[in-house]
């Protein structure tokens, strides 16, 4: 059981960094990739929020999923910060999607 864990849990990052999960066909502008246009802080997360910057002023469509694929939180938002204080402890993957932008990236919870 636990080999098959970890089996996943490879597979999830393997897979995030490689932009498998990517469900969007769009691709960003030639000179501008998806990571310069979109980006949050801090990272850790100690306090309960992270803030969300882009470029545009666009709804941000916001899903954050554990290691094991669940959606934890699944939310839009239009200001910069969002409040995550419900989720525990761990390590959690991020999607932020703004516009014609996605990115996905690795999001730890202390």
């Amino acid at each position: 059981m636990i080999k098959n864990y970890f089996y996943i849990i490879i597979f999830f990052f393997i897979a995030c960094n490689t932009n498998i999960f990517a469900q969007d066909n769009k691709q960003p502008k030639p000179q501008e990739s998806a990571s310069e246009q979109l980006s949050f802080y801090p990272n850790p997360v100690t306090d309960g929020k992270i803030y969300i910057s882009g470029k545009q002023s666009l709804t941000k469509e916001i899903t954050i999923n554990d290691v094991l694929g669940k959606i934890v939180l699944q939310t839009s938002i239009t200001s910069r910060e969002l409040n995550i204080s419900s989720l525990k402890s761990g390590i959690y993957m991020i999607k932020i999607k703004e516009g014609d932008y996605s990115v996905i990236r690795k999001l730890i919870i202390r």
